[in-house]
């Protein structure tokens, strides 16, 4: 498990070739850090949905599988999600994000420290 941290928390899509190999043969030992990653993984794919109701659908199989996970702290992110199930399905009505207001915060603050 040394130096594997970055394989689990980078995008499939970023690994390098070596990294993916790694990830396929850590894969197969089937530790409770795959199961995490395959969580994570599979809740990226709640991003895709543009309908609300696609969306809660997808949530909630997601929800279930969690909760299901015996990992404790996936159990404590899907019921975080829960609670705040409606602001997350505001996204999906109207997909804004804050990303730009923050990057021009972090400017101003970089401009005048």
């Amino acid at each position: 498990m040394t130096k594997t941290r970055y394989i689990w928390l980078k995008n499939p899509d970023n690994l390098t070739g070596s990294q993916q190999l790694r990830l396929s043969e850590l894969e197969q030992l089937n530790l409770k850090i795959n199961r995490a990653y395959l969580l994570k993984e599979a809740f990226r794919g709640c991003w895709d949905y543009r309908r609300p109701a696609w969306a809660k659908r997808y949530l909630d199989k997601w929800f279930r599988w969690a909760t299901h996970s015996r990992l404790e702290p996936m159990r404590d992110f899907a019921w975080m999600l829960r609670r705040h199930e409606e602001d997350l399905m505001n996204y999906f009505r109207s997909p804004i994000s804050n990303g730009t207001v923050e990057g021009l915060n972090n400017k101003a603050k970089v401009t005048f420290a």
